[in-house]
């Protein structure tokens, strides 16, 4: 194969590819990526036409479920070639043994730091996505502070946190001073301060990936653009998501800055895209590729999972990744500029004849069988 590496099997003899293949010594740590949270069970419903309405009943025509909350990202980078070690909360019941098993057994993620809480039922967030927009409501309670206790978390090259204002959470400290590369999100900040001060933690992440209105709002620009070149006095790289126009992103410590469009694509369920699109920067980040072919391939990921059912489920592998090259490279009168913008991906994809495992994908109800 090309510059993408050599292709390993897990114990289940599936063949996986490895985009740090060639950039792997022997005194690396044992994982690429760590990351900790708590695992929700995720139940989507799709085809929808419409939000639905008060005192009415609405009929979805399709139904998955799938592990979500932390579990979004964890499979995201385990499904692109990353050995990824979570430290989550699980519930103490069959919805958490069923993520649990997809997770560990169906995707070959390192759970040896997570736990199942005895006592506590596993949170769980249904989803109904219409129009390419998604309502959700969610039901849960937070586990024991204790559980699971990432402080000490284990080695990684990278690790993916999400920053919530006023609080700081020790473990990042702490794989930072050990050489962990750290990746941040945030969520929306429900205080109304959008200070950035708030965000301790910060300062010892190499990138920082808000949407939009986060970014805009943190930093008091009154453009994402303008708002990331704004971060980059606070992180080295910035890389504001702008929805439907695609990504913009800057570099400080190169000087870099790029901006890629979104692919077009028909959204059936927007769940997880934005922890793929994570997953992809951080891929392309660790395996040094440049910074506009990070953002790509962010979008890229991210376009190609919201065309699955299901927030983790839906995240896509080089499979899918390849035959998306090999289809667009096929399609008569193609720009040319869109070409070359993914041309990276010519040594890099797996060839039509690679034989990869198929990808479980959300299901209706939770213990269904496919019989084919």
């Amino acid at each position: 194969m090309g510059p993408m590496g050599s292709m390993g099997e897990d114990r289940d003899r599936r063949p996986r590819i490895d985009p740090l293949a060639e950039l792997r010594t022997a005194g690396d740590p044992p994982w690429d990526v760590f990351l900790t949270g708590t695992v929700f069970l995720d139940i989507v419903f799709t085809g929808l036409d419409s939000a639905p309405v008060r005192g009415t009943e609405s009929w979805a025509r399709g139904m998955g479920s799938s592990p979500g909350g932390v579990a979004n990202m964890a499979t995201a980078l385990a499904r692109l070639g990353l050995r990824t070690s979570l430290a989550a909360a699980f519930g103490d019941d069959h919805y958490g043994e069923y993520c649990w098993d997809a997770l560990e057994q169906g995707e070959g993620i390192d759970l040896t730091p997570s736990r199942t809480v005895p006592g506590w039922h596993s949170p769980v967030t249904v989803s109904m996505a219409y129009e390419g927009e998604r309502t959700m409501v969610s039901h849960g309670h937070e586990p024991p502070p204790q559980e699971p206790a990432p402080d000490h978390p284990p080695y990684a090259r990278a690790a993916v946190a999400s920053l919530t204002p006023g609080r700081r959470a020790p473990w990042i400290a702490t794989a930072a001073s050990r050489g962990t590369r750290i990746f941040a999100d945030v969520g929306w900040d429900d205080t109304g301060a959008w200070d950035l001060a708030g965000l301790a933690d910060l300062e010892h992440c190499e990138a920082f990936l808000p949407n939009a209105e986060e970014a805009m709002r943190y930093t008091g620009a009154d453009c994402p653009r303008a708002a990331a070149h704004a971060l980059t006095r606070h992180v080295p790289v910035a890389v504001v998501t702008l929805g439907a126009e695609g990504a913009y992103a800057v570099d400080r410590r190169t000087g870099e800055s790029a901006e890629v469009p979104a692919i077009a694509v028909e959204a059936l369920d927007p769940t997880g895209a934005g922890d793929v699109f994570v997953a992809g920067f951080v891929t392309g980040t660790l395996a040094g590729w440049p910074l506009a072919d990070r953002l790509a391939f962010a979008g890229l990921t991210a376009a190609l999972s919201v065309q699955e059912f299901g927030g983790s489920l839906s995240a896509p592998g080089w499979a899918e990744i390849g035959a998306w090259w090999r289809t667009v490279r096929s399609v008569d009168g193609q720009s040319p500029a869109a070409l070359r913008r993914y041309a990276f991906l010519e040594g890099l994809v797996p060839d039509e004849q690679t034989a990869c495992w198929p990808l479980r994908r959300a299901v209706p109800t939770i213990g269904f069988r496919h019989v084919p």
